[in-house]
């Protein structure tokens, strides 16, 4: 399938949060039409009469291509050629269930979720692939803030798959003259690699709101790397790729982005404000949160060292106080080793 036929495409996005809302937009550019589906059919109304989707990004003029429905059964009446999951990580594989009986198999899958599935630590990629009766599944992952994508800043993603029809399907639906795609055959790597920096932005949040510096920060994202390394090599990730875009790249827009939904998170707790409270302000998932509650046990049980995520999983469950975390961070023992190890 070459750039041809995907500019005479009809592409779904399930999810229409605000890195769904961009993806449907960008896609659009490339395709015949865009069929975004939202859970309310109020939001989808709304959606279709103002070409715009306000409650999760604002100032974003949707492309005429696009159509948003709220009904599996209308989003799969017409043939889809290919299928872009942006959904919170707790939710991908039930609403794959939901319309896997809907699909010809025939569909080139992408998701754009950072997390991983609590209870099983699979990827979404696995999810979907055991969910779904395709083979063809790749991830879109990157530094891609959906406030600065929407309003036309430049930008750059990573599409990665074992499959290379699916990269190149990627490229085709997603590049534009704002948008740069890269490609990958490491899923593993690209798909912890955005899993795990939400971790560090709960961290950054922090301690922006403590008010300290560049030092600080650059202090946790070259560590924060590290462990991100560490923990993805384990799990049978290449390293080279937490170098690219998709790795330290969207490890530093997050932990440098008020934006970030995680980012936002520490900020709160860093007030002093309860995380039950934080997150009801927050409107949105932050997948950072159940990342931290399932990665920190599942490390410590096999021996990966990551003293970061120890100390944002223990902020979070109430363990210890911001400044308990910071003392013992920086009072810890110093191992002399290389960087990713």
């Amino acid at each position: 399938m070459h750039k041809a036929f995907w500019s005479e495409a009809t592409v779904a996005v399930i999810g229409g949060g605000s890195f769904g809302t961009v993806l449907a937009n960008a896609i659009a550019a490339n395709t015949a039409q865009v069929r975004m589906y939202v859970r309310d059919d109020e939001q989808a109304r709304a959606i279709n009469a103002t070409r715009a989707n306000p409650n999760y990004v604002k100032d974003l003029t949707l492309d005429p291509r696009v159509k948003a429905l709220s009904d599996f059964d209308r989003l799969f009446e017409v043939r889809l050629d290919a299928i872009v999951f942006a959904l919170p990580a707790k939710v991908t594989r039930s609403e794959a269930r939901l319309v896997a009986s809907r699909m010809h198999g025939t569909e080139v899958i992408l998701h754009a979720t950072k997390g991983i599935e609590e209870g099983t630590l699979k990827r979404m990629s696995v999810v979907l692939s055991e969910e779904l009766p395709v083979a063809r599944v790749g991830v879109i992952s990157g530094p891609n803030l959906a406030s600065e994508m929407a309003r036309g800043d430049p930008a750059a993603t990573v599409v990665a798959s074992r499959f290379d029809e699916v990269i190149r399907a990627g490229r085709a639906l997603l590049s534009g003259p704002r948008l740069r795609v890269y490609a990958s055959q490491d899923t593993v790597g690209v798909e912890w690699a955005g899993t795990l920096k939400n971790i560090f932005a709960i961290a950054a949040g922090i301690l922006d709101a403590k008010g300290l510096g560049w030092n600080t920060r650059a202090f946790l994202i070259s560590r924060g790397l590290a462990e991100m390394v560490r923990f993805g090599v384990a799990m049978g990730a290449e390293v080279d790729t937490f170098l690219g875009p998709a790795g330290v790249g969207d490890l530093i827009a997050t932990c440098s982005s008020p934006q970030s939904r995680n980012y936002r998170v520490g900020a709160g707790l860093a007030e002093g404000r309860p995380l039950a409270e934080v997150i009801e302000d927050l409107g949105q998932v932050a997948e950072g949160v159940r990342t931290t509650e399932i990665i920190f046990p599942f490390a410590e049980s096999r021996g990966v060292e990551m003293p970061i995520t120890e100390t944002v999983f223990r902020i979070l469950k109430g363990e210890w106080s911001v400044e308990a975390g910071i003392s013992n961070l920086m009072t810890r023992p110093i191992v002399e080793d290389a960087m990713f190890t």
